[in-house]
C-alpha cells in the first residue's frame, strides 16, 4: 500500500495520532510520549505493514553521523512506544519486532478525514497470505491482465473477510449468551453506552502503594474532589475543582500530608483522614476542615477506615473485625457489629438507614460487599454471587440513594451500578476498560459520578549511576516485576504483572518459557543454589499463599507443606536443603495470628521456628548461609540473625521493604519507602552502616509517584518498576436519555 504523509491524523484501535501536532489520544485523554519515541512511531505509522529497518530509522531519526549507542537508544524508544500503547513485545497488537531487521506496525489504520468518514487502510501485513516477513510483500492491486484484481489477489483477500464475518458472528452469539446468563443472575447489560468524560489531564492523584488494604478514596463537597496527591515529589492533600480540573493543595499539619481521605461530613465542612505514619493497616483517624487548617485526632482510636454518622455528631470506625461508633472526643465507644473479616469503605445510605461496606478476607485475599441495617447487630452479604473472582469493593451511594456504585476487580477494575434489593436486585456494568477504573463517588445532586482511571503500570527500569540515573530496561525483562538471577548468572526468572513466572537466559532472553500454569499467581521466586529449581510464593486465585517448588524447565508446582494460614517469602539455605519463610505484612491483609520466622527441611519435611523471631517477617538467607535478615511487621527495622550463634540483633532502624542480598553476602539492600525520596539503601553486614544507592530523585524521565524495588542485576544494579501517576479523574452521568 502507499505510504502516508506526516500531516494526517490516524486511528488504530482506541488510539488517534496527530502526526503534525505530535499528539496521541486514547479514549478521550491524551497519552504522554516523548519526542524521540513519537518520531519513531510516526515513521512506523507512515509505512503501515512494511518493515522499517534499523538503518532506515537511524538515518531518519538520528542522522548519518550519530555518536550515541544507537541500538540501545532505539530499544528504549520502542519500549516507550509499547508502554504508551499498552502493547507487548511477546504478543504485539501494534508494533512487531523482526529480529535483527527492524520493526513493523501491524494493526489496521484509518485516516481521519474531518469532512468524511474515516477511511480504513488494510496494512500489507493483513493483505499477505502468510505472516512471513521474508522478502517484499505483494501488492493486491497488481493485475497482469490490466482489468481488475488478479485472481491470486482475490483468493488472498477473500478468506480474510470470511474469517472476519465468522468472528463477528461468534462474537454476537457469545454476547447474546452473556446477556442471557447475566439476566438470569439478575445482572443487566444496558444497551445504551454511557459517555465517559475526562475531568483532569496529567492528574496528581496519588493512588498509593498497591496493597489489599490500601484503597484510594475520593470525597466531594459538590465543587471540589478531595484526595491524596503527589505534587513536586511530595505527598499532599489536594482539592481538585470539578469544573476546571485546577488543583489546590490544602494547608494542613505536615504529619498528615500523606494521609488518605476516608469521608466528608454531610455539611461539607470537615474531612475524615486516615493517617499513614507507618505501613500498618490500622492508623489514627483525624478531622480537618475542608478549607484546611488545624487537625483534631479522634481520641486514641486506631482503625483501618472510618465514616461519619449521618447526624455528624460521631463517627463509625472499622477496627480489627468489628465496626464501632465513637464520639468525637473518643470517650464513648459502642460496638455496632462483629464481622467475619475486616471492613473498609464504609458508607451510610442518604437516609441513614443502611451502612454498606467492603469486607476483606485476610486469609483468602478476597473481598465482597456487605451491609448493616441501622439498629441491627448482624451484617449480611449484599450479593448472592460476587461479580469478580477476587474483589468486589469500594462502593458509594448516589445522592438520592437509588443506586450504589462499586468496583469489581479481576485482572483489571471496572465499575458497576446496583439498584434495588433482594429479588428486585439489578446490576449493570458501567465501564469495560481500557483503563482500570476505581474509587467511585457521587455528585451531591443528580446521578453524576466521579471516579479514577489508571493506565497499565510502567516497565522495569535499571539504575546506572548518579549521572544517568534510572533508564528503561529495553529488553525481555521490561515487563518484569520481581526479578531473580541464578547464582551462576546464566539464568534469570521473573514474575510479570499478571503473576505469571518466566525464565530465560540472562544474556539475551533466549530459551524463554513460562514456568507456572495460568491458574497460579506467583508473588515471588528464588533460584535454588544449584540453579535446578525455584522456590515460589504462589497460590491459586482466591486461595491461601503457600510455598511451592517448580523445576527450572517448568511443570506443575509442588506444594511443600500444608498450613491453615498464608505462608510467605521462601528463601534458600546455602546448601539448598532448607527454606526459611515467614508470614505476610499488614499490607497484604492483616492477620490476627502471631508472626515468626520458620525453617522447613526439604529432606525430613520437618519445620522449626527460629528462636525469638516473633513479630518478624520477610526472611532472606544470605548466599553464604551465615545470616538471615528479616523485617519487623511495622517495617521500620531490619533485623539480623546469626545462624552459627542462633541470635538476633537490630541491624538498622529505617523503613524497609523488599530486602535483597548482594552476591558476596556483605550487604543487604532495602527500599526505605517511607523516607524522603524513598531511597534504596545498602546496609553493610554485620556493622549496619547505611549508604543511599538510588532514590526517586534519580528518575530523569518522568516524576514517579512511587516505585517498587524488584531485584538486583548480577552487577548489583537495582531494578525497579516506577508508578508514574498516569491516571486521571473521569465523570459519567448515569441518566440514560
Amino acid at each position: 500500500m502507499q505510504n502516508l504523509d506526516q500531516g494526517q491524523r490516524l486511528k488504530f484501535g482506541l488510539y488517534e495520532v496527530n502526526l503534525e501536532s505530535r499528539e496521541i489520544w486514547k479514549s478521550g485523554h491524551r497519552v504522554r510520549l516523548q519526542d524521540l519515541p513519537f518520531r519513531i512511531l510516526a515513521a512506523l505509522l507512515t509505512k503501515p505493514g512494511q518493515v522499517v529497518t534499523h538503518s532506515e530509522l537511524q538515518l531518519q531519526i538520528w542522522g548519518a553521523d550519530t555518536n550515541i549507542d544507537f541500538e540501545r537508544a532505539l530499544a528504549v524508544a520502542i519500549q516507550k512506544i509499547r508502554e504508551a500503547l499498552s502493547d507487548s513485545a511477546e504478543n504485539p497488537r501494534f508494533v512487531e519486532t523482526l529480529a535483527r531487521r527492524g520493526y513493523r506496525f501491524i494493526a489496521p489504520i484509518s485516516v481521519v478525514d474531518s469532512d468524511a468518514d474515516s477511511i480504513r487502510l488494510e496494512s500489507d501485513a493483513e493483505q499477505a497470505a502468510s505472516p512471513s516477513d521474508q522478502g517484499s510483500l505483494p501488492n493486491p492491486k497488481t493485475n497482469t491482465d490490466g482489468d481488475g484484481p488478479s485472481a491470486s489477489a482475490t483468493s488472498r483477500r477473500q478468506p480474510s473477510w470470511n474469517r472476519r464475518e465468522i468472528l463477528l458472528a461468534l462474537a454476537s452469539a457469545l454476547l447474546l449468551c452473556a446477556v442471557g446468563v447475566l439476566s438470569w443472575q439478575g445482572y443487566q447489560a444496558d444497551p445504551t453506552p454511557l459517555r465517559i468524560e475526562v475531568l483532569t489531564h496529567d492528574s496528581p492523584v496519588a493512588a498509593g502503594p498497591p496493597g489489599m488494604e490500601n484503597l484510594l478514596t475520593l470525597a466531594t463537597d459538590g465543587q471540589r474532589i478531595f484526595t491524596s496527591s503527589t505534587i513536586a515529589g511530595r505527598s499532599q492533600l489536594a482539592a481538585i475543582d470539578i469544573s476546571t480540573g485546577e488543583v489546590q493543595t490544602l494547608s494542613i499539619p505536615s504529619t498528615l500530608n500523606s494521609a488518605r481521605v476516608a469521608d466528608i461530613s454531610r455539611d461539607r465542612s470537615h474531612l475524615l483522614l486516615r493517617s499513614q505514619l507507618s505501613f500498618q493497616s490500622e492508623q489514627p483517624i483525624w478531622i480537618v476542615p475542608t478549607a484546611g487548617g488545624s487537625a483534631l485526632r479522634v481520641g486514641g482510636v486506631q482503625a483501618q477506615d472510618a465514616t461519619w454518622m449521618p447526624d455528624g455528631t460521631s463517627i463509625v470506625v472499622a477496627s480489627g473485625m468489628e465496626i464501632r461508633q465513637i464520639s468525637l472526643d473518643g470517650a464513648t465507644i459502642t460496638s455496632l457489629a462483629k464481622l467475619p473479616g475486616r471492613a473498609f469503605c464504609l458508607r451510610w445510605s442518604p437516609d441513614g438507614s443502611l451502612l454498606r461496606f467492603t469486607l476483606m478476607d485476610p486469609l483468602m485475599h478476597t473481598s465482597s460487599l456487605w451491609e448493616l441495617k441501622r439498629g441491627s447487630k448482624t451484617a449480611r452479604p449484599m450479593l448472592k454471587k460476587s461479580i469478580s473472582k477476587t474483589m468486589d469493593c469500594c462502593g458509594n451511594w448516589t445522592a438520592d440513594g437509588t443506586a450504589y456504585i462499586f468496583q469489581a476487580i479481576d485482572s483489571t477494575s471496572n465499575l458497576w451500578e446496583l439498584k434495588g434489593s433482594g429479588r428486585g436486585l439489578s446490576l449493570t456494568q458501567l465501564t469495560n476498560g481500557p483503563l482500570s477504573y476505581s474509587s467511585p463517588i457521587a455528585a451531591r445532586s443528580g446521578h453524576r459520578i466521579f471516579f479514577y482511571g489508571a493506565d497499565p503500570p510502567a516497565g522495569v527500569q535499571r539504575y546506572l549511576n548518579k549521572q544517568l540515573g534510572f533508564r528503561p530496561e529495553g529488553t525481555f525483562l521490561a515487563d518484569g516485576n520481581r526479578i531473580d538471577y541464578s547464582r551462576d548468572h546464566k539464568w534469570v526468572a521473573w514474575t510479570d504483572f499478571s503473576g505469571r513466572l518466566w525464565r530465560a537466559r540472562s544474556a539475551d532472553g533466549s530459551d524463554k518459557i513460562q514456568l507456572t500454569p495460568n491458574d497460579f499467581e506467583v508473588f515471588s521466586a528464588q533460584w535454588s543454589p544449584a540453579g535446578s529449581k525455584l522456590a515460589i510464593m504462589a497460590r491459586r486465585t482466591g486461595e491461601k499463599w503457600g510455598i511451592y517448588i517448580v523445576g527450572s524447565d517448568g511443570g506443575r508446582p509442588e506444594l511443600m507443606m500444608e498450613d491453615s494460614r498464608n505462608i510467605a517469602d521462601p528463601s534458600w539455605s546455602a546448601d539448598g536443603l532448607e527454606l526459611a519463610f515467614g508470614r505476610e505484612p499488614d499490607s497484604m491483609g492483616k492477620d490476627s495470628w502471631p508472626s515468626a520466622i520458620e525453617v522447613f527441611n526439604l529432606h525430613t519435611q520437618q519445620r522449626r521456628t527460629i528462636p525469638h523471631s516473633e513479630g518478624l517477617f520477610s526472611p532472606r538467607w544470605s548466599p553464604d548461609g551465615k545470616w538471615i535478615a528479616a523485617l519487623s511487621l511495622a517495617q521500620n527495622k531490619v533485623m539480623l540473625f546469626d545462624v552459627a550463634n542462633q541470635s538476633w540483633r537490630e541491624l538498622a532502624s529505617t523503613s524497609a521493604a523488599d530486602p535483597v542480598w548482594s552476591n558476596d553476602s556483605k550487604d543487604i539492600l532495602v527500599h526505605a519507602f517511607q523516607a524522603q525520596n524513598q531511597p534504596i539503601i545498602r546496609i553493610s553486614v554485620p556493622d549496619g552502616q547505611m549508604k543511599e544507592v538510588a532514590s526517586s530523585a534519580d528518575f530523569h524521565f518522568g516524576e514517579p509517584e512511587d516505585y517498587f524495588f524488584g531485584g538486583l542485576t548480577p552487577e548489583g544494579s537495582p531494578l525497579v518498576r516506577p508508578r508514574v501517576g498516569t491516571g486521571n479523574l473521569f465523570t459519567m452521568d448515569l441518566d440514560r436519555h
